[in-house]
């Protein structure tokens, strides 16, 4: 298995970490993987702008939370679209450094939370194998399940954003099944590859509007106003 690709996690020191754990799970850090198709839009603004939004809350990056995107047709190597680094510009995030990736087992493997832009990108995930079933959610989904979750049920904090993200997890996982999309389409970030800025900006307000909650529930610090 590889190491993680540089500039990818949030955190430091993560090569060292991962050296000593089986499976590619570090024991002192929490992986997340942000999907999309070609990995040159959605899924690189969810990706900076979670860790934007996770530094705005705590103050630092790190704090064993890494962050990282591929696509189910990634466009290996590729920079990100010009559109997305200006709605990533629009919202203080830095989009710099980035590069497409093709999505690989080993990326799957790896993750302890996967979010999808789409439900066929969630099937094409879980399809994979790797037991990704009950960490695999589309983002929008995560989002209504994190909402129905009392934050004062997860570990405060002080314990560690490790432990109080993969507490999130399984909380998001057990309710799954009691609160459905209320229509098919209530769970898609759809596509802006090859549309004007004005499109692009409204699917980065979309993926703001669902990150928010889901930061909120990780760092236990809500947005600043």
């Amino acid at each position: 298995m590889t190491a993680p690709d540089a500039g990818r996690g949030i955190g430091g020191g993560e090569r060292a970490a991962e050296e000593t754990t089986t499976f590619g799970f570090p024991r002192d850090s929490f992986r997340i993987l942000h999907v999309s198709t070609g990995n040159v839009c959605r899924s690189p603004i969810t990706e900076r702008l979670t860790r934007h939004f996770v530094q705005e809350r705590l103050g630092v990056l790190g704090g064993g939370l890494i962050v990282e995107s591929a696509g189910t047709w990634g466009h290996e190597g590729a920079p990100m679209e010009a559109n997305a680094e200006t709605v990533l510009a629009e919202f203080g995030a830095d989009a710099s450094g980035f590069v497409g990736r093709e999505l690989l087992d080993e990326h799957v493997i790896r993750a302890d939370l996967v979010l999808t832009a789409t439900r066929d990108h969630r099937a094409q995930v879980i399809s994979m194998g790797h037991s990704a079933g009950l960490r695999t959610f589309t983002l929008k989904e995560f989002t209504r399940l994190v909402k129905a979750i009392d934050p004062a049920t997860l570990p405060p904090l002080e314990e560690g954003v490790v432990m109080r993200a993969r507490a999130l997890v399984r909380a998001a996982a057990a309710l799954r099944g009691w609160l459905l999309a209320p229509t098919a389409e209530a769970d898609e970030v759809h596509d802006p590859y090859g549309a004007p800025l004005t499109f692009f900006r409204s699917i980065g307000e979309e993926i703001h509007q669902a990150l928010d909650p889901v930061v909120t529930a990780l760092t236990g610090v809500p947005a600043h106003t």
